[in-house]
């Protein structure tokens, strides 16, 4: 598994720019709860309205092309990253938490990949009551049109207009 993994992150850190649905962070050795929250948000509610099965929080990585691995030691000890999972939920609503968080060596360097689920259909992933979102490589509130995107797709789901 671990395998499949490496070539997929060597396929994202081949992409051009980070897109809505992935981001790159250094992480090196901390990196903010707040911050990873609102990265949550945004990554679920993106890969939900471009219909991605998963939104990619990654650190260890540069975010400028070329990109390089360069390993983070981010909640290192345990028990940090199995805590982190309960830790997010407690701020998102239905409890929402990651999918996965992926440990991986690559060239002898810690990388670790988290893996969000999609946004429940017709609802907002939200974190600490607000819905955030990605305007390319921008972190923000999720928009007002999309915000009606994620309505629309309520309203077709319970058949009401």
């Amino acid at each position: 598994m671990s395998g499949d993994l490496i070539v997929q992150l060597r396929e994202m850190m081949e992409l051009p720019e980070e897109t809505e649905c992935i981001e790159f962070k250094e992480a090196k050795n901390d990196y903010g709860f707040d911050k990873i929250g609102k990265y949550f948000s945004a990554l679920s509610n993106e890969a939900n309205l471009h219909g991605k099965p998963a939104g990619w929080l990654i650190f260890g990585v540069t975010d400028k092309l070329p990109r390089k691995i360069v390993g983070s030691n981010y909640r290192l000890t345990p028990p940090g990253l199995d805590r982190l999972k309960e830790e997010i939920a407690q701020h998102t609503n239905h409890r929402i938490t990651f999918v996965a968080v992926h440990n991986l060596a690559v060239d002898e360097k810690r990388v670790v990949m988290f893996e969000i689920p999609p946004a429940p259909r017709g609802v907002p992933t939200t974190w600490n009551g607000a819905a955030y979102g990605r305007i390319h490589e921008s972190l923000g509130p999720l928009l007002s049109m999309r915000l009606k995107r994620y309505a629309g797709r309520l309203l077709r789901m319970t058949g009401r207009r």
